[in-house]
């Protein structure tokens, strides 16, 4: 018979022992793989259940977005110049990219805020609900780069380059990045619904600090504030492995990812520690 686990609860602070807690960590990683696998199917599924256009609607907003700055450029309304590859092909390209980034930075969020009631009646590892909203966002982040892999031969774009081979290293650094700031906003978010309400107005001022519809200044102060942004390396270098590129900026490439991944781990362990009085405050 398999011995059942025996876990001891005491009232000293888990920082006392930082060893323990990160075995402890570890330890709720693996064991919540599964059910992180089984929520995240589940969630796939009612995503796309009830919808009549499915999977498409993965393809539809930044299509959209696409076609509103393009008849924006094309019009005169805003005359953007610089980009090396035809616009509407830049701009397609980076909301694809700026879509996984921002599922990235939303999931954490709403998979603690939809498992409410779980919370508060089961005992699992917590872990699961960050993992399950990584999984989600990969499958639509590989879903929405078919579509950009279909479309850009017939843009021009030739995708017979090695560089297309590190595409994939660009898209786990796209939600590492987003993991990253959706944990840093999660414990204030599961108590303050303002927090997930203004989200989406922070993300509508970076994408515009950010070469996603935007080429990048020539000079001036503005280049200095897309050249602070992290996010404009990842995007970039995203962009250029897809077009087969040259990437100029590497070294930031793989500074902003080295960050990205120790907050990650920082947040990780701050989320852990917040979980229980989070669980307290929503089930009271």
């Amino acid at each position: 018979m398999k011995e059942l686990q025996v876990k001891v609860y005491t009232p000293e602070s888990v920082l006392r022992g930082p060893s323990g807690m990160i075995r402890d960590m570890v330890a709720d990683l693996l064991a919540g793989r599964e059910l992180a696998w089984r929520l995240a199917v589940r969630d796939i599924k009612a995503q796309y259940r009830q919808t009549f256009l499915g999977l498409l609607w993965a393809f539809i907003i930044p299509l959209a977005n696409t076609a509103v700055w393009f008849f924006l450029n094309l019009s005169g309304v805003v005359d953007f110049s610089g980009t090396a590859m035809p616009y509407p092909v830049y701009v397609f390209i980076g909301t694809i990219l700026w879509a996984i980034f921002s599922d990235a930075v939303n999931a954490p969020l709403q998979q603690v805020l939809s498992a409410r009631p779980m919370l508060a009646k089961l005992n699992f590892p917590r872990e699961a609900l960050i993992v399950s909203g990584v999984y989600q966002t990969f499958f639509n982040a590989l879903i929405r780069m078919l579509l950009v892999l279909l479309i850009l031969p017939f843009c021009g774009i030739s995708l017979w380059h090695q560089e297309l081979l590190l595409l994939p290293f660009g898209l786990i650094s796209l939600i590492i990045v987003g993991t990253s700031l959706g944990l840093l906003i999660t414990p204030l978010g599961a108590l303050y619904n303002d927090i997930g309400r203004a989200v989406p107005l922070l993300m509508q001022f970076a994408m515009f600090i950010t070469p996603v519809v935007f080429p990048m200044p020539k000079d001036g102060w503005a280049l200095s504030l897309f050249m602070a942004n992290p996010l404009t390396h990842i995007l970039n270098t995203c962009r250029h492995w897809i077009a087969g590129w040259p990437v100029d900026n590497l070294i930031l490439f793989l500074i902003v990812n080295i960050v990205a991944i120790m907050l990650l781990l920082l947040l990780w362990a701050v989320y852990r520690l917040a979980m229980p009085i989070l669980i307290e405050r929503m089930s009271a």
